[in-house]
């Protein structure tokens, strides 16, 4: 088949994920024909499954690690700070199976979505809702990425990555407020509030259970296998998503407002291939383990991507008072 031109390459925002159109949305039509699209768009059962396995298997590997220590607690803060990072990343995985491409089943998609959004505090259906709204309005008036002020100064930077507000803060005051059956935001479809709320109380009902069940065994085994290790892994997710869009134009051109990011083989994979999200952003039906190809596909119109995560943070740094 001819490749697709469009004059036009900046297309009107997709339909709301209520109509289960973003799956097949493309943000550029003249970089690649829709027959290599859609072989690109072949999603795998196998392949997700091995990539989930080898991030659980590392998470294991680190908490074995932490569980055979015996020396003084402080000085098990880096292996908790090891271990944090991946667990953090999870937020990866989570945001795969929100866009239905981390496998080819559904249920796959949306059950791993909902225990990967319970190990990160992140409810998958809100999220899917928040994410997708990002999508149709990537850099444009109503984007909810937008809504937060990014850091102005270096010390709002530094508060930044801890993710005490960003994150924790606001964890917590969405699960709350969504127990508690207000789900207002305009990017949640009606149809989907009272999923949303119900959503957010069993995510309430596990966490106190988990709670419940520590302090009867008088076990700090969540604090010091999970939260503790995820609010120390926390500053890294928060530069990785920091690099995606801040300090870039903004506008609808997905090619100027989103950042591919050239980086090591394993924070790669750790990431799902997410450095790639410029790729992800033209094309969200994508699977994470084709993004590489269509990096090749996107790179001649959109230049080289950025040298890494210390570049980023270096330029974005600079650029502060």
């Amino acid at each position: 088949m001819a490749a697709m031109r469009v004059a036009t390459p900046l297309p009107p925002a997709p339909p709301r994920p209520d109509t289960g159109a973003m799956e097949g949305f493309v943000a550029r039509r003249d970089l690649c024909s829709f027959a290599r699209l859609r072989a690109l768009s072949q999603r795998s059962d196998a392949r997700g499954l091995a990539q989930l396995a080898s991030h659980g298997a590392a998470i294991a590997i680190v908490a074995a690690a932490l569980q055979a220590w015996g020396g003084s607690w402080w000085l098990a803060l880096p292996l908790q700070a090891l271990l944090g990072v991946p667990i953090a990343f999870l937020f990866c995985p989570l945001h795969e199976t929100i866009h239905r491409t981390a496998f080819a089943s559904r249920w796959l998609n949306d059950g791993l979505a909902w225990l990967l959004g319970f190990a990160v505090l992140l409810p998958s259906l809100w999220f899917r809702c928040y994410h997708f709204e990002h999508h149709r309005l990537t850099g444009r008036e109503g984007d909810p990425e937008l809504a937060e002020a990014k850091p102005a100064t270096r010390a709002g930077l530094l508060f930044y990555l801890t993710g005490l507000k960003s994150f924790w803060w606001a964890s917590a005051a969405t699960l709350a407020r969504h127990a508690a059956g207000r789900v207002g935001d305009r990017f949640v479809p009606a149809a989907m509030r009272a999923r949303i709320a119900w959503q957010a109380r069993c995510y309430l009902a596990g966490y106190g259970l988990i709670a419940a069940a520590a302090l009867a065994a008088g076990s700090w085994a969540p604090v010091a296998f999970w939260l503790a290790p995820l609010a120390l892994g926390t500053p890294a997710l928060r530069l990785y998503l920091l690099a995606e869009h801040t300090l870039l134009p903004r506008g609808a051109d997905m090619l100027a407002n989103t950042r591919t990011m050239a980086t090591a083989a394993p924070l790669r994979w750790l990431a799902w291939q997410m450095p790639y999200h410029t790729e992800h952003h033209l094309f969200p039906a994508l699977p994470f383990h084709a993004l590489a190809r269509a990096h090749r596909l996107v790179a001649p119109r959109h230049g080289p991507p950025v040298a890494g995560y210390g570049a980023f943070a270096r330029s974005c740094w600079a650029s502060l008072d």
